[in-house]
C-alpha cells in the first residue's frame, strides 16, 4: 500500500459540530486579534458541515453571543424566537399542561431559539472558513498518531478504495496524516477517538459513568392553521411507563416546519423496549396527532445523547489536546440544550491552546483549559443541573417531585451531589424476567416503519468496504445476546442495522448486520450489553445527509 503523507498545523480539530467550528473560530480570532499566524483545520466526516448533526434544537444563544457578537447582523440562521413554552404529562388519552408558575427554570426559554443545528453548523462553517480555517469534509479521522514520549501527535483519515475483504481496489488512495501541536477532539456524543483516548489516559479515572440517552426526530412541514412560531412543547409520561426516563419535544421553527422528536434514556431495563417504536406511538397520542394530520413528513434521524452532566465529565486534557463538547459530554440535560455548551467548552480550549502556542509551547497539557472551565458560567449551569438526571432515573413520580425540590426551592444549589449507579449497558433484565411490548402497526399518517425513516435520512454508505460495525467475538450475538437478552440489537437501533436470521425451518440463528443503513447515532456501542459491538468510522461522506436538522 502507498505511504500516507502528512501535513503540519497549529492545531487540528476533528469534527465539525459547534464545539469544533466555536473552537477553530476562536483560534484564529485571537491570532488576529495578536497579529500572529496561527494555522487551524477542521476534519468532518459527514459529506458536509452539517450533514451528520442532529438535534432538537432550542438554542441558547449565550455562547454564541460571546463568540460572534454580531451574528445577527452576519444572517446566522437563529429566525424563531422562542414564543411559549409548554410542559405537559401525558397519560393514554390525556394530559396534564404545567402551571407556567410551577415551571423550573430550565424549562422556561424565553430568550432563547428553536433552529436547526445542522444550519447553524454550515453558518459557523462559513464563519470559520472566512478567517482561514481550512475545512475538510468528508474525511472522516481514523486513527490517533502518538508521539514517541506517548503525546498526541495528531489524526490520520481512513483509507479509500478497501473492499470488503480488507483488500485495496483499483479506487485505493491511502490516508492523510494531520500532525498538530495540539489536537482537539469534537466528535460529538461517543466519539470513537474519544473513546479510545479516555482509556488510553485514563481519563474517567474518580469519575461517574457516563449515561445517555437516544434522540430520535423528524422533521415535518404542517398545516399552517397549526403553526405557531416559537411554539416550544416538552412531554413527559406516555407511551413510556413510570419507571422509564424519557420525553418528547415538539418545536415550531419557522416556515411552518415542526422538529418533533423523543428521547429515551438508555439506562432501560426491559430488552424488549424499543425507542423508535416509542416515538412512533408518541405520535399517535390524540392531543399529539393534531398537529401532524395534513402535513408532510420530510426528514428522519437519530442520535445518542451525553446525558451523564458534570459528574460523569471525564478529564479534559491530556498530553497533546482536549476533549471538547459532547465528546467530553458537555450537555446541560436537565435544559435539553448542548450546542450553547459545546460551543463554550470549544471557545474556552481554544483560548488555553493559543496561549499555549504564543509561549512556544507544544504537544503538552493544556492545564488552562479546564481551570478555565472551573471558572465559567457553564461550569455553574451544569453544577447547578447536576441531580436532574440522577433523579429522574429513579422514575416519573420520585423525579419530578425530587427534580421539583432541586430545581424550584434548592435553585439547584443541593448539599449533596448524586451519583450514577450503573452505565447503560449493564441494566438490560434477563429476557425471561422481561415483559414484551405490543408496539400498534405504523398507520402511515403520523407513524411509519423504520425502513421507510431511515430511506428519508439520505443515509448512504459505499457498500464495497469493511464493515464500521465491528465485533470483538462473532459468537456473542447469539450466545449471549440472544440467550439472555432476545438479541436487543434488533430494537435498540433505529435504523434496523441488525437483524436476526435464520433459515427456513427456523434454525441456525445468525446476526446479520445491515451497514448500510446505519445513521451514526452510536446507540450500538452503548447499549450492547456485553460492550462487544465497537463502532468505527465508515469511508468519510458516508452516513446520513440530514437537511434542515
Amino acid at each position: 500500500m502507498a505511504q500516507r503523507e502528512s501535513m503540519q498545523y497549529d492545531v487540528v480539530v476533528v469534527g465539525g459540530g459547534p464545539a469544533g467550528l466555536a473552537a477553530a473560530i476562536r483560534i484564529k480570532q485571537l491570532a488576529a486579534e495578536k497579529g500572529t499566524e496561527t494555522s487551524v483545520c477542521v476534519l468532518e466526516k459527514g459529506s458536509e458541515i452539517g450533514a451528520h448533526i442532529l438535534s432538537g434544537a432550542v438554542m441558547d444563544p449565550r455562547a454564541l453571543n460571546e463568540l460572534l457578537p454580531d451574528w445577527q447582523a452576519q444572517g446566522a440562521p437563529l429566525n424563531a424566537p422562542v414564543s411559549e413554552d409548554r410542559f405537559m404529562f401525558l397519560s393514554t388519552a390525556g394530559s396534564f399542561k404545567v402551571p407556567d408558575v410551577f415551571l423550573p427554570a430550565c424549562f422556561r426559554n424565553h430568550g432563547n431559539y428553536v433552529v436547526s443545528l445542522g444550519n447553524v453548523c454550515r453558518w459557523l462553517g462559513q464563519q470559520a472558513e472566512a478567517l482561514g480555517v481550512e475545512i475538510f469534509p468528508g474525511f472522516a479521522a481514523a486513527e490517533v498518531l502518538f508521539n514517541d514520549d506517548g503525546s498526541v501527535k495528531g489524526v490520520a483519515t481512513g483509507d479509500v478504495g478497501v473492499g470488503k475483504d480488507g483488500q485495496p481496489t483499483e479506487n485505493y488512495q491511502p490516508g492523510m496524516e494531520l500532525h498538530a501541536k495540539y489536537t482537539f477532539f469534537a466528535e460529538g456524543c461517543r466519539g470513537h477517538l474519544g473513546k479510545r483516548i479516555q482509556e488510553r489516559f485514563r481519563l474517567r479515572e474518580g469519575v461517574g459513568p457516563q449515561v445517555y440517552g437516544i434522540g430520535l426526530k423528524e422533521l415535518w412541514q404542517i398545516d399552517p392553521a397549526k403553526h405557531h412560531r416559537g411554539l416550544v412543547v416538552h412531554t413527559a409520561g406516555w407511551p413510556l411507563d413510570r419507571s422509564q426516563y424519557g420525553g418528547s419535544f415538539l418545536y415550531h421553527m419557522e416556515d411552518n416546519l415542526v422538529a418533533v422528536g423523543f428521547v429515551v434514556g438508555l439506562g432501560y431495563t426491559n430488552p424488549y423496549l424499543n425507542p423508535y417504536e416509542e416515538f412512533q406511538r408518541y405520535k399517535t397520542h390524540p392531543h399529539i396527532r393534531t398537529f401532524f394530520e395534513g402535513g408532510k413528513r420530510l426528514a428522519y434521524g437519530a442520535r445518542a445523547i451525553a446525558a451523564g452532566g458534570l459528574q460523569s465529565l471525564p478529564k479534559l486534557v491530556f498530553p497533546g489536546g482536549a476533549l471538547i463538547g459532547d465528546d467530553a459530554g458537555f450537555l446541560n440535560a436537565s435544559r435539553i440544550k448542548g450546542s450553547h455548551a459545546a460551543i463554550k467548552s470549544g471557545m474556552l480550549a481554544a483560548g488555553s491552546a493559543f496561549d499555549a502556542l504564543a509561549a512556544g509551547r507544544a504537544g503538552d497539557e493544556l492545564e488552562s483549559y479546564p481551570a478555565a472551565f472551573r471558572a465559567s458560567w457553564l461550569y455553574e449551569e451544569l453544577h447547578r443541573a447536576r441531580n436532574f438526571k440522577p433523579w429522574m432515573g429513579r422514575g416519573l413520580v420520585t423525579g419530578t417531585l425530587m427534580v421539583g425540590m432541586d430545581q424550584i426551592i434548592l435553585g439547584g444549589k443541593a448539599p449533596w451531589t448524586l451519583r450514577h449507579r450503573h452505565a447503560d449497558n449493564e441494566t438490560l433484565a434477563n429476557k425471561r424476567d422481561a415483559k414484551a411490548i405490543d408496539y400498534p402497526k405504523p398507520d402511515g399518517v403520523v407513524s411509519f416503519d423504520r425502513l421507510s425513516s431511515v430511506f428519508i435520512s439520505n443515509t448512504n454508505h459505499e457498500e464495497n468496504q469493511p464493515c464500521h460495525l465491528t465485533l470483538k467475538d462473532p459468537t456473542v450475538p447469539i450466545r449471549v445476546n440472544l440467550e439472555l437478552y432476545d438479541a436487543p440489537e434488533q430494537r435498540y437501533c433505529p435504523a434496523g442495522v441488525y437483524e436476526i436470521v435464520r433459515d427456513d425451518d427456523g434454525a441456525n440463528p445468525r446476526l446479520q448486520i445491515n451497514a448500510q443503513n446505519c445513521v451514526h447515532c452510536k446507540t450500538c456501542d452503548i447499549k450492547d450489553p456485553t460492550q462487544n459491538i465497537v463502532w468505527v468510522v465508515p469511508e468519510g461522506g458516508g452516513g446520513p445527509n440530514y437537511p434542515n436538522m
